[in-house]
């Protein structure tokens, strides 16, 4: 499979080698437990230097499409079929210390935040007094616009982002959106507000059980729901973190007409691999994944800030069926975490927490 990697290209040759590697390995043309081309083969055939070969290949490795195995080299690990095995052959999966607060060595340097805090009222002025548009000021949209777009592979448009003072109150626009004659799934063991949100609306909902690589295959298949709300990393609070091919299953269940993805991706930024991880998001071919995060765990959880990304039709329809509600978020505080973004500070405290957590592992 001849590869090609273009030197001048704003993307680094590694991410260039992984993207199309990943690619082949997705579309099955290296099967499950096939063998991948040498690290030297694929060097010399591109051009670039087998740390290059390698450093794509480990992320591969680091996101369950690959593993290495001593002196034999590199095979797919990655499943394309339904399989209808349960994950971790039924094994449920453990509890772990995970926390949804904000801990010391991730915690926003609070002399940046002032500083931009002192910066926004200078330069807005009055104008931090001003109501919100309903969606959310289209500064923090669109900075959140761009942002997805150069991390987290995710393009959208300003008018697809909802701005919202926290997850638990999307999770509730969400079932006013979709509606409550639906069945909802969520993760066992799974954030204790979600099931609550959806039992104080009223839904019907099931729990899926969790294993060390994602929901139960058996499970996902047999259950009657039509929306699946996951937290593909490290979901809490058991920090199981969805294989690659554990993500696709999600995708091929959710390619079914009237179904629906609510993909939670608290905490995501944090983690250790030498990229974002991958977004089910960014990933589908159909128009069925509501993208959320929230600025929680990357800035403040006392700001309140979350957002999700609707696919086009359903902004819309949220335009439509609920565009009278108000944002819930403070204009200020909208310019503020803007401006983060659009400085570069946000990646930065990003990137700085992330190299710190990859130096203690």
């Amino acid at each position: 499979m001849k590869y090609s990697i273009q030197k001048e290209a704003d993307v680094p040759a590694y991410l260039q080698l992984y993207t199309q590697v990943r690619e082949d390995i997705v579309q099955g043309i290296y099967p499950r437990g096939s063998k991948l081309p040498s690290k030297r083969t694929i060097a010399d055939e591109t051009g670039i230097s087998t740390i290059t070969v390698e450093h794509a290949y480990a992320l591969l490795c680091d996101e369950g499409y690959i593993e290495a195995r001593e002196r034999s080299g590199y095979f797919v690990i990655f499943r394309t079929d339904d399989g209808f095995v349960s994950a971790a052959n039924g094994k449920a999966a453990a509890i772990i210390p995970v926390s949804r607060h904000t801990d010391t060595a991730a915690q926003f340097p609070f002399s940046v935040l002032a500083k931009t805090m002192r910066s926004v009222i200078s330069n807005f002025g009055e104008n931090i007094l001003e109501r919100s548009p309903n969606v959310g000021c289209v500064e923090l949209r669109d900075a959140i616009r761009q942002y997805l777009a150069r991390s987290r592979g995710i393009t959208t448009q300003n008018a697809q982002i909802i701005i919202g003072s926290g997850s638990e109150y999307l999770y509730s626009l969400i079932v006013e959106l979709l509606g409550r004659d639906r069945i909802y799934a969520i993760e066992s063991p799974s954030y204790k507000k979600i099931e609550q949100v959806y039992r104080a609306s009223d839904v019907s909902y099931v729990k899926l059980p969790l294993g060390s690589d994602g929901i139960d295959s058996a499970s996902l298949w047999a259950t009657s729901a039509d929306v699946l709300h996951i937290s593909p990393y490290r979901s809490f609070p058991s920090g199981v973190t969805a294989t690659a091919s554990k993500r696709h299953e999600y995708l091929r269940w959710a390619n079914n007409a009237d179904r629906y993805i609510i993909e939670d991706d608290f905490e995501s930024e944090f983690s250790i691999s030498k990229k974002p991880e991958e977004t089910l998001f960014s990933h589908a071919a159909s128009d069925n994944i509501i993208y959320m995060n929230t600025f929680s765990k990357t800035v403040s959880p006392s700001l309140r800030v979350g957002y999700m990304v609707l696919p086009e039709h359903l902004a819309a329809l949220f335009e439509e069926k609920l565009g009278f509600y108000s944002c819930t978020v403070p204009t200020y505080i909208q310019f503020v975490l803007a401006e983060l973004i659009a400085n570069g500070d946000f990646e930065r405290h990003i990137n700085r927490v992330r190299r710190q957590k990859r130096k203690e592992m």
